[in-house]
């Protein structure tokens, strides 16, 4: 099986102050097509910078990260946002939403931004994502009338609308109760099954380890073991 994430001695480095934070050291890692991993480790170990930069938001200090084959060091910002926009999906801790959009709009917003989907597609696909994370009854309300749970599932209906090659989430359990992160998670790993998408969590979940097929366990930055 080839590799959709190829990692070669990783480094990112962070000023701080009149410091420098070494968030990741040296990393290695090759991913799979779609592979289903969980990337466990301690709060500060480097767990959301590695998904940041495979995820194109943030740059290498040092070393090579190849998505589907392609150095991203050497893409321009205009290749780096066509492909996150075409590849990548991302859920965010934060959310992202845009404030003025409701919610069905926000989920609708990478297609609109994809401009090769029939406009009559557009809201069918992102209404079918409302109603699989069991939002569709609140596809007009503002992400200032949501919960913070209900907001975690417009940026996960948001991540997936566009049926990415990799999805990228940052404890994407972290604000959901058992019950709707279990019928996520199930989701997610439908996505895995039936189309080969490549899902990579980071997590503090026991839950979402129980969905992963490897777990890569990262330290002060280094991969220890996985």
């Amino acid at each position: 099986m080839s590799h959709i994430v190829e990692i070669k001695g990783l480094v990112k480095d962070y000023p701080l102050d009149k410091t420098t934070v070494h968030a990741l050291r040296g990393i290695d890692l090759n991913i799979e097509k779609g592979a289903l991993m969980s990337i466990i480790g301690p709060s500060g170990s480097g767990k959301t910078t590695l998904l940041n930069v495979i995820g194109c938001v943030d740059k290498p200090t040092a070393g090579t990260v190849k998505i589907d084959g392609v150095d991203i060091s050497e893409l321009n910002d205009k290749k780096i946002t066509g492909l996150r926009l075409h590849k990548i999906g991302f859920i965010f801790q934060t959310f992202n939403l845009i404030p003025v959009l409701n919610a069905l709009e926000n989920v609708e917003f990478p297609l609109l931004l994809m401009r090769n989907i029939p406009t009559s597609q557009v809201r069918a696909r992102a209404m079918k994502l409302m109603e699989a994370v069991g939002l569709s009854e609140y596809a007009h309300h503002r992400p200032a009338e949501l919960s913070g749970g209900q907001r975690q599932r417009v940026a996960i209906a948001r991540a997936l609308v566009t049926e990415p090659a990799i999805v990228l989430a940052d404890e994407p359990t972290a604000n959901l109760d058992s019950v709707t992160g279990a019928s996520i998670l199930d989701l997610m790993a439908n996505m895995n099954r039936e189309h080969g998408t490549t899902f990579i969590f980071s997590t503090h979940d026991s839950n979402v380890l129980k969905y992963a097929r490897t777990i890569v366990k990262i330290h002060d930055g280094k991969i220890v073991e996985g």
